[in-house]
């Protein structure tokens, strides 16, 4: 049952104020009932579901199948249409996936138009090896990439900026003088996707938006909130979270854990963040 927050005047942020336009919760999977995510959305609607998308681990814990993609969307496009909630989705792409988007690929491209027919409005490219990804040609891929994106600007592409995928973001930084093009932006993890947390974060590029990640969960998301708000004074940010959210049950089954969410959530609520 969703319980939906009511306010009854809004306060504009001051511009020393580090506004959270989403709060990613990574790795939704078969696991969790669609039409839970759908209720946690309408009460929480800062919340950004990631679906990890890799052909080779499809329907296994993290991954979700193509089956329960599909009922998520039709439950989502279902809920724009009576009550004009709009879900907020990301597609986090690994694997085949990251190499035929960065490489322009007919099934690249077919599989973008895809996500944004099903309302996907943020893709993240994880072109890292521990993604399953062929990083051997990074660089080389910026020319195309910069079309592709260019190509889809209602998508908001988002690169992991790493030491490994340097490569990728100094070559587009280098063919786009120096900046981004306006529909990409960066998530700043040095894990790489493997849940640790950094030692410390970096303030935001004047030309383009970051997000952090990496290690985020319950027990330190206040501490996490109160280190970007004094790096990142009246810049839009976000953060996002995957191995902090799973719970493996007495069987031994990986769940995705809509109560560590929902905690996360309301330690964010109760600090009176800035939320988009």
């Amino acid at each position: 049952m969703a319980y939906i927050i009511e306010t009854t005047m809004t306060t504009l942020p001051s511009k020393s104020t580090t506004t959270f336009r989403a709060i990613g919760f990574c790795g939704v999977d078969d696991s969790v009932d669609p039409g839970e995510l759908i209720d946690f959305a309408a009460q929480y609607p800062q919340a950004e579901f990631g679906v990890l998308f890799r052909p080779d681990l499809e329907g296994t814990p993290r991954y979700a199948s193509r089956n329960w993609v599909e009922q998520l969307v039709k439950l989502v496009l279902n809920q724009q249409q009576q009550r004009g909630n709009d879900m907020k989705l990301a597609a986090h792409l690994c694997g085949s996936r990251v190499n035929q988007v960065l490489d322009a690929t007919p099934q690249g491209l077919e599989f973008l138009r895809q996500l944004e027919h099903w309302g996907f409005r943020r893709i993240q490219i994880n072109a890292t090896a521990v993604n399953g990804v062929d990083t051997s040609r990074l660089a080389e891929s910026a020319t195309s990439l910069i079309q592709t994106v260019a190509n889809f600007p209602n998508l908001e592409f988002i690169l992991q900026k790493n030491d490994e995928t340097r490569p990728l973001w100094e070559a587009l930084l280098q063919k786009n003088n120096a900046s981004m093009p306006k529909n990409v932006s960066m998530l700043v993890d040095e894990s790489k996707g493997t849940g640790l947390l950094a030692k410390t974060w970096p303030s935001p590029p004047a030309d383009y938006e970051i997000g952090y990640a990496g290690g985020i969960g319950s027990s330190n998301v206040q501490t996490v909130i109160q280190d970007i708000q004094s790096v990142a004074p009246g810049r839009s940010v976000w953060i996002d979270m995957e191995s902090s959210l799973r719970t493996v049950n007495d069987d031994g089954t990986d769940i995705f854990d809509l109560d560590k969410c929902r905690k996360v959530m309301q330690i964010i609520i109760d600090m009176g963040v800035s939320l988009l």
